[in-house]
C-alpha cells in the first residue's frame, strides 16, 4: 500500500484534546522568542515573492504549533493574511475528506450490485443484465474484470437482451466546457454513478531499438475503437514526447499518431481523457463483456433498474480509509466529487452538488463553530469559486489531528519527498530537511499554488500549516512555499541555554 505516517515510525498523537497553540514553560532559565510576529515573513520568502514580482499580499500563512508536545525550544508561529479568503486549489479536498470520514466512517464502502430481470437457465439470460453503480470512486479495469467474474460464476455467461448501465445514484451532467480549455485531460472528467476506470484511456508506448518501431498499446478496451499501432522511432530527446506523437484524437472511435516517438524516453504512458465520455461506459462494457468470455446478443445502454429485478452479486467497494489516500496523495479530482456527491447520496436520494454543499455546511456549521466556512463547489479544488481562509484549514487540520480518525486522515497525505505529490521536492531539494518530515496536500491552479499540512519540527514539536499564494505569478514563487516548511522543521535554529 502507499507508504503512510505510521509505517516511518513518526506517528502523530491521536485522541489529543483540541487546544490552542502550546505555550512554552521553562522552569531552569530563560529561551529566546523563536516566533515571528503577526505579518513578519522569513527574509528568504520575502526575497523569492519579490523575484517572482508577487505581493506579501498574496500570500496567506498560517503556521500554529499542535498542542501537547515534547519541543525543547518556543514552538514557531506565524500569521500572514490569514483571516483571507482565498482559492486554495486542491487543498480544498482537506474539507472533502475529512467530512467525508466524519459523516461516513473510515470503513465505508460503495457497493456495486448486478440485477437479472427475466429468466436465467443453463447460463443463459432471457432478459436483461442490470449494473447498477453506486458512485464507486475506484471501480478500475482490475475490478471490473473481477465483478464480471463474479457474474459468470453466478451462472451468466450470455444475455439474451441487453445490459443495462444504471447510474441514477448520481444526479450530474457532463460539462459544457472543460475547465481551462483542457477537455482531455483526466483531472476533467465528470463524476458518474457508474465511473469505470475514470473515463480515462491509457495509452503506453513500448520503443524497441531493433525493429526501429515504437509498439502502441491502450487500456481498457473499447468496442470499436482503433488506435495507430506502432509509429517510427527515434532518436530525438525525450523532451515534449507527447508533442512529437502528433496525436490526433478528434475522431473519439479512430486515434491516430502521425508522429515519432523516441527512444530515450523508454516506455511510457499517456492517460487521456475519452473525448466521448457518455459512450465510454458502454464501449468498456461490452468490449469487457465480450473479452471474459461472455456473450450479448443486444446492446449496451444506459437505464434504471425495473422493480422485478433481482439482485444477481453484490460487490463493496475498496474502504473510505483507502479511498482518500488517492484523493489526497494524488489530488484525483473526480474521485474527491465522487466523495463529494456521496455526502447526499448516502441519505437516499441522488447525490446532487447542491445537496452536498448544505450537509457539508451543515457539518461544519455544528463543529467548527466560530470558524469562517469553507465556500464548496464540488468539492475538488477544480474551482475558480471554492474558497477558505488559512485560519479555517487550520482549524479543520488541528480538529482532524485531534479526532477519532487521526491515523487515517493523517496517512492519506502526501509524505514530503517520498510520495504523491510532494514526491520531486527531493529533486528540486536533495538535501531538505522536509523530506520525511511532512505531511501535505498540494494544490495548483493556473494561478494558485497552495499547501496544507502537519510539520515534524526538529525540536520534536508538531505543527499545523498553511499557506496559499494567489496570483498570475503563483508558480514563478513556489519556491516561497518549500521555504516556509523548511523554516517550520528548522525550529531549533535561534539556541538558548539552560542555567545551572
Amino acid at each position: 500500500m502507499l507508504c503512510g505516517l505510521l509505517g516511518l515510525g513518526l506517528a502523530l498523537t491521536v485522541g489529543m484534546a483540541l487546544a490552542g497553540p502550546a505555550k512554552a514553560q521553562d522552569t531552569q532559565g530563560t529561551r529566546p522568542t523563536n516566533t515571528l510576529t503577526s505579518g513578519k515573513l522569513p527574509r528568504q520568502v520575502l526575497q523569492t515573492l519579490q523575484q517572482a514580482q508577487v505581493p506579501p499580499s498574496a500570500l496567506s500563512v498560517l503556521i500554529t504549533p499542535l498542542p501537547h508536545s515534547t519541543a525543547s525550544t518556543v514552538p514557531r508561529q506565524l500569521s500572514h493574511q490569514a483571516n483571507a479568503s482565498v482559492n486554495p486549489a486542491s487543498v480544498i479536498k482537506l474539507f472533502t475528506t475529512y467530512a467525508g470520514l466524519s459523516l461516513l466512517g473510515p470503513d465505508h464502502v460503495w457497493r456495486n450490485r448486478i440485477y437479472t430481470e427475466g429468466t436465467l437457465r443453463d447460463g443463459v439470460l432471457q432478459g436483461h443484465l442490470i449494473v447498477r453503480g453506486s458512485g464507486d470512486p475506484k471501480l478500475v479495469v482490475e475490478r471490473l474484470q473481477d465483478l464480471l467474474a463474479q457474474v459468470q460464476a453466478a451462472g451468466v455467461r450470455e444475455v439474451r437482451g441487453d445490459i443495462v448501465l444504471d447510474r441514477s445514484v448520481f444526479d450530474v451532467r457532463e460539462r459544457s466546457e472543460p475547465f481551462d480549455d483542457e477537455p482531455l485531460r483526466p483531472y476533467n472528467v465528470t463524476p458518474d454513478g457508474l465511473l469505470l476506470n475514470f473515463k480515462a484511456v491509457v495509452y503506453t508506448f513500448t520503443p524497441d531499438a531493433a525493429s526501429g518501431q515504437a509498439q502502441v498499446r491502450f487500456e481498457p478496451p473499447l468496442a470499436g475503437l482503433t488506435v495507430t499501432a506502432q509509429l517510427p522511432a527515434t532518436q530525438a530527446p525525450c523532451n515534449d514526447w507527447r508533442r512529437q506523437l502528433q496525436a490526433d484524437f478528434s475522431q473519439p472511435l479512430q486515434v491516430k499518431f502521425a508522429g515519432s516517438y523516441p527512444l530515450r524516453c523508454g516506455e511510457r504512458a499517456w492517460p487521456v481523457a475519452y473525448p466521448d465520455p457518455d459512450n465510454y461506459a458502454p464501449r468498456v462494457m461490452r468490449a469487457m463483456w465480450l473479452s471474459a468470455g461472455g456473450q450479448l446478443t443486444g446492446q449496451v445502454r444506459y437505464g434504471t433498474l425495473a422493480p422485478s429485478a433481482r439482485l444477481l452479486v453484490e460487490a463493496p467497494s475498496l474502504p473510505l480509509s483507502d479511498i482518500i489516500q488517492d484523493i489526497n496523495k494524488f489530488s484525483n479530482n473526480v474521485m474527491a466529487q465522487q466523495l463529494y456527491l456521496t455526502l447526499s447520496s448516502e441519505l437516499g436520494a441522488p447525490g446532487r452538488f447542491e445537496a452536498s454543499r448544505l450537509r457539508l455546511s451543515q457539518w461544519w456549521r455544528s463543529g467548527f463553530t466560530g470558524s469562517d466556512e469553507p465556500v464548496m463547489e464540488n468539492g475538488s479544488g477544480l474551482s475558480r469559486q471554492e474558497r477558505s481562509t488559512a485560519r479555517a484549514l487550520t482549524a479543520l487540520l488541528q480538529a482532524a489531528h485531534a479526532g477519532p480518525h487521526a491515523k487515517h486522515f493523517v496517512n492519506s497525505l502526501s509524505l514530503a519527498g517520498l510520495d504523491g505529490t510532494t514526491a520531486r521536492l527531493k529533486d528540486r531539494h536533495p538535501q531538505s530537511p522536509v523530506i520525511g518530515n511532512a505531511w501535505l496536500k498540494t494544490g495548483s491552479l493556473r494561478d494558485v499554488v497552495s499547501v496544507a499540512g502537519y510539520v515534524q519540527g526538529q525540536s520534536g514539536q508538531r505543527y499545523t500549516l498553511v499557506a496559499v499564494l494567489n496570483h498570475p505569478n503563483a508558480h514563478q514563487a513556489r519556491g516561497a512555499l518549500d521555504q516556509l516548511l523548511e523554516w517550520t522543521v528548522r525550529d531549533t535554529r535561534i539556541p538558548h541555554t539552560l542555567t545551572p
